[in-house]
């Protein structure tokens, strides 16, 4: 399921949008309309999330002049015209040795498109990192959650530190879409209905889920990336493994496909030698 109900976009108004200015309160009290005022609208739902590659200065070439300065001074510069092919094995001893600066020396910025619940997960992540959020406190947020789709497993067993996730049953899944569903409607209703009342919006945003989708941008480096996707992917070549909940690792695989294109050996390496950061 990629969406429901509407534009799966975050940013774009759904199918079936309409908008309400309503300046009255439920016990008929006027209030000022705000520059946001509270709308009707209806909710979409989604279980995609959404990355792009928005900008980017990002080469192997970049990893091996940043590794050459140390031994050849100004005749580093002479990297940037190469072909970095000729020099896999240098990065590749970079990576195996764990000498981690050189992979700094680059940047790549997502916007990205998630659930909350994401992104409470990713700003763990500060080193190397810099983050741009949407405001609920600045604009008034839009109806898209989150809603698991039929592929997504759901029934964890096992005890803490070792367990494993398995497929949902038709019913279970059923009962977690019916479930989201009506308490997603419920608390962005209740949440215009505070808006209307002339609340403020940083204080109404309060009855809003983590199943919201919100808007990000993220910048990084290979180096701070590579230590992203150890924790927060699953490979088959990790040496250390990692057990991320889906919904990251679902935006950790789209910005993995991305850095790949970028940086073909310096991606190949990390693989290589288990998917640990340098």
């Amino acid at each position: 399921m990629a969406e429901r109900g509407g534009s799966g976009r975050k940013g774009s108004r759904p199918e079936g949008w309409t908008r309400v200015v309503r300046a009255r309160s439920a016990v008929g009290r006027t209030h000022p309309v705000t520059d946001t005022p509270a709308q009707t609208v209806t909710p979409s739902f989604r279980s995609d999330v959404t990355v792009e590659l928005v900008k980017h200065t990002a080469a192997d070439s970049d990893v091996l002049w940043a590794a050459r300065v140390s031994t050849a001074g100004e005749q580093s510069l002479e990297e940037l015209q190469k072909d970095p092919e000729r020099s896999k094995g240098l990065i590749n001893y970079l990576m195996r040795d764990r000498h981690g600066s050189p992979f700094e020396h680059n940047s790549m910025t997502f916007f990205i498109s998630a659930p909350i619940l994401v992104f409470r997960e990713f700003m763990r992540h500060r080193v190397g990192w810099s983050y741009n959020e949407e405001s609920g406190r600045y604009r008034e947020l839009e109806p898209v959650f989150y809603v698991p789709g039929q592929d997504r497993k759901l029934v964890q067993e096992g005890r803490p530190g070792k367990y494993v996730f398995v497929d949902g049953s038709p019913e279970q899944h059923k009962v977690v879409s019916d479930a989201m569903i009506d308490s997603y409607r419920r608390s962005y209703e209740t949440y215009q209905e505070m808006l209307a009342a002339g609340i403020a919006r940083e204080v109404a945003r309060s009855v809003l889920p983590v199943g919201l989708f919100s808007s990000m941008y993220a910048t990084c480096n290979a180096r701070s990336l590579m230590h992203f996707l150890g924790l927060r992917t699953q490979h088959e070549q990790a040496k250390v493994p990692s057990f991320p909940q889906r919904e990251i690792e679902m935006v950790g695989e789209k910005m993995e496909r991305e850095w790949a294109r970028l940086m073909p050996l310096t991606y190949a390496a990390f693989n290589a030698n288990g998917r640990i950061a340098p």
